[in-house]
Parts: structure tokens; sequence; C-alpha cells
């Protein structure tokens, strides 16, 4: 039996250390094939590159044995190129990250990590997208080694094309506490914008915020990472208010 065929991408940059632990990982499951960024991308959701070319060029970064391609497009363009111009056949797994940062509760519609696996998804791929707590580039992830490396094995078996939004705690003096499948968190951010100067006396405005959680119940993802747990989130492309229809019907239509 041939050895699966693993893609992976992110939206932090093809050498920032979350996706570098990845691939190391990988690497011992199945041939690796990682198509990334030349730069930080993230919050870049589902962008893709249409006023402009797209380079990407075959890289070697280490002395691992996976096969990689440095793109100046987005973390989606990257999966685009992958599928109709780098591999020869379909992966059995597309996996996004390891992104620093939480992509948990609102932070997922903004995350170009988790975009990147939603549009492997939409080619009927299994697809994980991982985040870490944690934005620092000298990051620890050796305490969620083991359950990355399990849900990757479980779910590489899947035919299902889910989307798994997968966040992990930072690492701490107390173990994870495990896995638990999830709900997105409701919150949202609140914007601030700080007025500044250019140099050349230019007025501009530097986006900040905070994040406001309006979600007690136990299964949000938000609250299980808060105890120090694993969230796993199925998410999916269609964004279809399936119990608004008939109430819009109704309004609309009487």
């Amino acid at each position: 039996m041939s050895s699966p065929l693993i893609l992976i991408t992110n939206d932090d940059g093809i050498n920032f250390p979350g996706l570098r632990y990845l691939i190391k990982l990988m690497n011992n499951i199945g041939k690796v094939v990682v198509v990334a960024p030349d730069s930080p991308k993230s919050a870049q959701s589902h962008a893709i590159t249409i006023n402009k070319p797209i380079s990407c060029e075959k890289i070697k970064i280490d002395d691992g044995k996976q096969i990689e391609f440095i793109c100046s497009g987005t973390p989606v363009d990257c999966i685009k190129l992958a599928l109709s111009k780098i591999l020869d056949r379909k992966p059995d797994l597309c996996i996004s990250g390891i992104n620093h940062g939480s992509n948990a509760s609102i932070n997922v519609i903004y995350s170009g990590t988790v975009s990147a696996a939603i549009e492997a998804s939409i080619h009927d791929i299994p697809s994980i997208a991982f985040s870490l707590l944690d934005h620092s580039e000298n990051a620890v992830f050796v305490h969620a080694e083991e359950y990355i490396v399990k849900i990757v094995k479980k779910f590489i078996t899947s035919k299902s094309n889910t989307c798994l939004n997968v966040n992990i705690p930072k690492f701490s003096n107390n173990p994870i506490n495990g896995l638990r499948v999830a709900k997105q968190a409701r919150g949202k951010w609140i914007e601030e914008f700080e007025e500044r100067f250019t140099p050349s006396g230019d007025r501009c405005f530097w986006m900040t915020g905070n994040y406001i959680k309006d979600d007690k119940s136990k299964g949000a993802d938000q609250n299980l990472l808060e105890d120090n747990y694993i969230s796993i989130v199925p998410v999916q492309y269609d964004l279809t208010s399936y119990s608004q229809i008939d109430e819009i019907d109704s309004l609309l239509n009487d």
C-alpha cells in the first residue's frame, strides 16, 4: 500500500516554526508536499490573487524528505496551485498550520490558515487546520505532538470532505486535558484605530482591538481552550442559514 499523500500549507510563511514542526511530524506518516507563502499572509481569509501573476518555485529548506514549493500568493492560492499545477494526484489529506495564534471563535472567518483547509475541502479532500494559542516565533509545540498525530492518523482514513478547525492551548506546566469536539464560540472583536502620521505627515491608522466573548456554554471552543482542552470544530463552506429559510421566505412572500 502506497503512503498517503499529504498537502501542507500555512499563512505565517514557509519558514515559520509551526509549519516546520508540522512537516517533521507528517514526514513520519506519509509523502509530504508543501506549498506555502513566501511571507506572512495572516488574516487573508479566502482571498485569491487576481490582479497580478503568482510565482511558485521549488525550494529546499532543510534535510527533510518533503517536497516544497514557495509561493507569492495567498494560502488559498497555494492550495489552488498545488491541485492544479503541482500534484500528480489528489491528496489524501490537506493540513494547514500550525498557525501561531488562535483561530477559535470568530477568528475562523478571518483566518488564512482555516480558509486554505476549507479550499481543500471544497475539492472533497479531508482537511485540518491546526492553530496554537501562542503568537511567539519561539512557541513550543511538543505538548501537542501526540494529539496532532492522533487526529491526523484517525482523520486521514476518513472519506469525508469535512474541514476540522483544531485549536491547541499554549504550552504550560499543566498537561492538556484531552480532545473535545466543539462548536464555534460566539464572540467578536471590538476594533480601535490608533491615529498616526507617516514621516511625510500623512495621516494613517493602525488597527488594534479587544476580543469580547459572548458564550458561556461548556461546548464552545473558546471555553474548552480556557480549560486546557484541544478544541475541534467541524467547519464547512456552505454558509446557508438553513434555520432561517422558512422564516425569511414567509416574511418576503406573504
